[in-house]
């Protein structure tokens, strides 16, 4: 194995390539050795999938369906029901392990859709990079088209074919985008047979002519009735039929009949059950083995055929006809298992959920085409000429060791080999077209400059700031003043110091990359990338996480206070990661490495959040404060006391007020007064405890007051109640865009008046939120119970906005208030 060319060609793209990659290969070529030997070896984060649940407790690993949570049914490109679906029925745990996956296998690909493949691309998009097939995730894709094919229903096939040119999985609009690569296996293992080979291929590239009709039907013997000692399997193309003949050979058996009952624990669902539930076995069946053994002695494999000698306790004794010794079987387990990151090691590792455990047996005069594929039998009688699906006649010969060895129940006509044109111009597409040791050297080069540009890339950074910018421009009204002239400060900064010299280094990259060979072996251009790396974590540093330490943010306004917060968060984790993989290439880029660190640096950040969330108790002071200690003071005191009432802290006090007060320091009632936001009500409730923590405050410090005569007070008209002009304009049928317009507001303000009303209860939820859209949001809240809005929008996707979540949220406290 460690010779073939393909195999290693195969290998090379996956470990050290972005490509997606087609592996595929005629019947017994290795492809499911390719499969264990990657999961072993492969230092990229793997997740394996498969479309069946046999299939996937075969593959080691998860369903299609079960690890993208897809709902069943056809998924129509940019349809918002599949979207949402799937979204509603993922979690933080599970983004998180999307977020890291570096490579996607998905065995027996023969059997998965296009449209299948489409909604992989959606999901993974949706938590990953959204400008990127799959979202940047490798896919390694196993199997042989000529075998097994996708199942489409007709009502199905109506409702994608203006979509599809057919079901097949290569005609996914994600994948061709990604113009995937194909590798085809060549040496055959299974069979030795020259002539016989060659007839299989016939079969396969759907080039039978009479010749190879008349070849194969050589082996058509009419009457065959073997004796049982010799160990022929039946093939059939239908389960009645496989069940028909093996319950009628056993009923033939007279003795006792033992039935063992499997033992299933934990997660393991009755479609992936890899055995009968209740095995019914007697002395004198011929049975199949359906498990490698797991033994060093390596007794039996899947697929050999054999015939009980004896059942004593909890063993069961079987012959096998090449063998001189009986061998001794006992219950095998199979494990169902998810995959889980380990926020420790930052891998993804396989738990087991569930265990199936049963004999490894089951009687064997038949079996169906379908449950072969993958086996090999030395004696094997075929009766595929009822095939209903194409490949499927393939699929039975090829599991043939030898041409002597196969039996013919029916003699073969055209009409019973079925093989697809398309999967045959597909196929020798993609064998005109296989890659080369140059373009695996391109290959790698390109994945390796790409990383390179990546690493130098502030996009993510620069975006996240101008958010901020553009929600301190917003509401400057209700934020701290101070705030956004900082941020600008930021941006300007940065602009100058990290993103123009960013530009300026990537063009001079772009003409060292131009050399012919690979960037990691390059001395030049690791040196300038060490130094780089320096400058740009020291200019982090000092620009970006200096510059934005100086801000806090506070704000009266809830809404305006978590959309903020949100995007700081966001920031914090974009310049957590940048700084991470920079400091990794410190020394020199290298690849393996900077894939770890950025899938590392990822989880680390959610890591330190939750660290810093449980401790992170200190009061911070907003800018533009004169006297920190006394602002830290009223805040502590005015938090403490909205929350003991069940208020929002706008109701104690005021930003805009708090921020005035500490500034102007206040002897007496008139003077607290003349401070925007304290009327008469707020005096008379907290007048004589805040005038006495200004006092305290400026006797310890010797501080003089200022003086009432000094003040300038403005007479201003009385204040008109803002939201409740949006909320009238809105009653009389008014969009959200008019009231914007018309009052020269944003529509953003606009819809946080409303959502006001909507938590008062003086404006119906319906009216703001479309039901379907209000019903699937509080299905998702109810359900999962997200500790932000982002979890719940990362969730659902962009067709519901964060004011229709909030507005939402604010529905269920006035409806959980009510009752």
């Amino acid at each position: 194995m460690a010779e073939n060319h393909q195999l290693k060609l195969a290998n090379e793209f996956v470990q050290f390539t972005d490509r997606n990659i087609f592996l595929t290969g005629k019947a017994g070529t290795g492809k499911t050795t390719f499969l264990h030997n990657l999961r072993k070896n492969c230092p990229k984060r793997t997740v394996v999938v498969a479309p069946t649940g046999v299939a996937a407790i075969n593959a080691g690993g998860a369903t299609i369906h079960s690890f993208f949570q897809l709902p069943f049914g056809p998924y129509i490109p940019g349809q918002d029901r599949g979207r949402s679906a799937s979204a509603m029925r993922i979690r933080g745990e599970k983004i998180n392990l999307i977020k890291s996956i570096d490579l996607l296998v998905i065995d027996e690909i023969s059997m998965v859709r296009s449209d299948t493949l489409d909604h992989i691309d959606e999901v993974l998009r949706r938590y990953r990079d959204r400008t990127k097939p799959f979202g940047g995730v490798q896919l390694l894709m196993i199997g042989d088209l000529h075998q097994l094919s996708p199942v489409v229903k007709d009502d199905e096939w109506s409702l994608l074919k203006d979509h599809y040119s057919n079901p097949y999985f290569f005609s996914s609009k994600a994948l061709q985008e990604s113009y995937p690569i194909a590798i085809e296996l060549k040496h055959i293992y299974r069979q030795s047979d020259d002539l016989f080979i060659g007839l299989l291929n016939k079969v396969r590239e759907n080039n039978i002519d009479l010749e190879v009709l008349n070849a194969l039907n050589q082996r058509y013997i009419e009457n065959f009735n073997p004796d049982e000692d010799e160990g022929y399997i039946t093939l059939t193309s239908h389960n009645y039929s496989a069940n028909q003949i093996n319950d009628e050979k056993l009923g033939k058996i007279k003795v006792k009949s033992h039935v063992f009952k499997a033992d299933i624990s934990g997660d393991f669902p009755e479609f992936s059950y890899p055995n009968a539930e209740n095995l019914e076995l007697k002395v004198g069946a011929q049975v199949m083995f359906v498990k490698n053994d797991s033994s060093r002695d390596k007794f039996y494999y899947n697929g050999k055929i054999g015939k009980i000698t004896r059942i004593e306790d909890d063993v069961i004794w079987v012959k096998c006809p090449q063998d001189l010794n009986e061998i001794y079987v006992r219950k095998a387990e199979w494990q169902n298992v998810k995959y889980e990151l380990n926020p420790a090691t930052k891998e993804i590792e396989e738990k087991q959920v569930g265990s199936f455990i049963q004999y490894p047996l089951r009687t064997a005069w038949a079996i169906t085409i379908h449950k072969s594929q993958g086996l090999t039998f030395d004696k094997a009688i075929i009766d595929a000429n009822a095939a209903f699906a194409h490949g499927q006649v393939y699929v039975a010969l090829s599991r043939c060791r030898s041409f002597e060895g196969m039996v013919l129940r029916t003699p073969l006509t055209f009409n019973s080999i079925k093989t697809d044109g398309v999967v045959a111009h597909y196929t020798k597409e993609a064998e005109n077209n296989t890659p080369n040791s140059e373009q695996l050297q391109q290959a790698k080069a390109f994945f390796q400059q790409g990383l390179l540009y990546e690493l130098f890339d502030f996009k993510d950074i620069k975006g996240t700031l101008f958010q901020c910018k553009r929600i301190a421009e917003d509401y400057h009204q209700v934020i701290s003043v101070g705030f956004l002239d900082n941020v600008n400060e930021v941006r300007e900064n940065a602009e100058k110091t990290i993103y123009a010299i960013s530009e300026s280094y990537k063009k001079h990259l772009n003409v060292q990359l131009q050399q012919n060979q690979l960037p990691e072996d390059n001395g030049d251009l690791q040196e300038r990338v060490k130094k780089a790396c320096r400058y740009f974590v020291d200019k982090i540093d000092e620009v970006i996480i200096a510059g934005m330490d100086k801000v806090s943010f506070e704000a009266d306004n809830k809404a305006v206070k978590e959309s903020m917060s949100e995007v700081l968060n966001k920031l914090k984790k974009e310049v957590f990661i940048k700084r991470s993989v920079l400091k990794n290439s410190l020394e020199g880029f290298e690849t393996l490495s900077y894939i770890k660190c950025r899938a590392n640096a990822e989880i680390d950040f959610i890591n330190l959040e939750k660290v810093q969330v449980t401790t992170r108790k200190e009061t911070k002071v907003a800018a533009g404060i004169k006297h920190p200690e006394l602002y830290k003071t009223i805040k502590s005191w005015r938090d403490d006391l909205a929350a003991d009432n069940n208020v929002p802290v706008y109701m104690i006090l005021p930003q805009k007020a708090l921020t005035e007060l500490v500034n102007k320091l206040p002897s007496n009632f008139a003077e607290l007064e003349s401070i925007k936001g304290i009327g008469k009500a707020k005096i008379k409730q907290f007048g004589a405890e805040i005038l006495g923590m200004v006092t305290e405050y400026c006797e310890k410090r010797n501080i003089s007051q200022t003086p009432l005569q000094l003040l300038v007070k403005v007479n201003k008209p009385e204040k008109v109640d803002t939201k409740q002009m949006s909320l009238n304009a809105f009653i009389d049928g008014k969009t959200v865009e008019e009231i914007a317009m018309e009052r020269g507001l944003t529509a953003s303000t606009i819809e946080n008046h409303l959502i006001h009303f909507i938590g008062t209860g003086e404006l119906d939820i319906h009216r703001f939120v479309e039901k379907d859209k209000a019903s699937q949001i509080q299905a998702y809240v109810e359900e999962y119970k997200p500790i932000s809005t982002t979890q719940t929008k990362e969730a659902l996707g962009d067709d519901i906005s964060y004011n229709e979540i909030r507005a939402v949220m604010k529905y269920l406290t006035y409806q959980e208030y009510l009752s």
